[in-house]
């Protein structure tokens, strides 16, 4: 299916005017008619054309003024007449069309976790027992224009098994806009539970080739060349790849995905915890690392400097001994506590 954009239909204003004029024109009709027919007894026959035009055109005229149709910036409407697909009204403005065209719009009342789309309990609520609710409700699925503003769609989070097997939680945002209505409309069901469910099989068949964090002899690039890749250390790789993933199934929905971006990230309450403490467990033994090496550093140092001014001459044992204190007081975790030895050691 090829979109058709109608532009020389921008004349709503001028033809909203005429079929004005000839409204006026019908009610003069059954007027003089009226007082054609009372002068002449009932049997002038213009007075009787008269009366019958103006009173048909009153009765029918209404029909012209549906071909009326008012756009905003960023809106469309798909035009079918009697099921073929006439064009596509996409520019701001006044335009008049055949009344007996009719808009299509399949998503018009599909309501998603997305930006013009997003409603609270509270206002459902309110829109479900109110009468101004009811109102705003039956208009809000009765518009069949198309939006093509950049649109935000935010599905709920997913869990989801890394590369490694265990279980995460992720959340994506996805920016996206129409470009092809006729392919929106026609080629696809509802466009938009199609890029819902799109955008949770994409990010799934991504989030599979990473691990949450950066793992041993974990290949995320399909290069059979381990990486560093990880879901938590390239979130922007990983956002582009699902950006990606999405574009391709969606094309033929003539829909344009701007963006993706990871909004939610974390293990699976359920492996938190344990997590969590490896996480603390391997964070401490970096510490302890650095904790020994600068030690070791400040040992050799301190040996190094009383060499050198030769302040005390030091056999083996006592620089082992010497040794084995200073790591002692540099590496504990509690404040050293001195002994003042006022002999000998031997």
């Amino acid at each position: 299916m090829k979109e058709h954009i109608l532009q020389k239909n921008k004349n709503g204003m001028g033809m909203l005017f005429l079929f004005l004029l000839l409204y006026l024109a019908a009610i003069a009709a059954i007027v003089f008619g009226g007082i054609f027919m009372n002068r002449h007894g009932g049997g002038y026959a213009p007075g009787i054309a008269l009366l019958v035009i103006g009173i048909i055109y009153t009765v029918f005229g209404w029909i012209p003024f549906c071909g009326l149709k008012i756009l905003k910036p960023q809106e469309a409407l798909v035009l079918t007449l009697f099921g073929k697909y006439v064009g596509t009204l996409k520019e701001e403005g006044f335009y008049f069309v055949n009344p007996f065209c009719s808009t299509v719009n399949p998503a018009a009342g599909t309501k998603l976790n997305q930006s013009g789309d997003v409603k609270t309990g509270a206002s459902k609520l309110l829109q479900m027992n109110t009468p101004e609710g009811i109102n705003a409700e039956i208009a809000a699925t009765a518009s069949k224009k198309i939006s093509l503003k950049i649109m935000t769609l935010s599905n709920s989070r997913q869990k989801i098994n890394d590369c490694l097997g265990n279980p995460i939680e992720i959340g994506i945002a996805v920016m996206w806009k129409v470009t092809d209505t006729a392919k929106a409309v026609f080629n696809v069901d509802n466009y938009k539970e199609y890029l819902s469910l799109q955008c949770d099989s994409a990010l799934r068949n991504i989030v599979r080739m990473y691990p949450y964090d950066v793992a041993e002899n974990v290949d995320t690039t399909g290069d059979g060349i381990a990486d560093e890749g990880s879901l938590r250390g390239s979130s922007e790789i990983v956002a582009e790849r699902i950006r990606g993933e999405i574009q391709n199934k969606v094309s033929e929905a003539g829909l344009d995905i701007i963006e993706a971006r990871i909004t939610y990230l974390a293990y699976a309450p359920e492996i938190a915890a344990v997590m969590l403490q490896r996480q603390q467990a391997s964070a401490v033994v970096d510490a302890r690392k650095m904790i020994v090496d600068g030690a070791v550093g400040m040992v050799e140092m301190a040996l190094d400097r009383l060499s050198e001014k030769e302040v005390i001459n030091l056999d083996e044992e006592r620089k082992a001994a010497m040794v084995s204190n200073l790591l002692v007081v540099l590496c504990g975790n509690r404040d050293a506590q001195p002994i003042v030895n006022s002999g000998s050691l031997y």
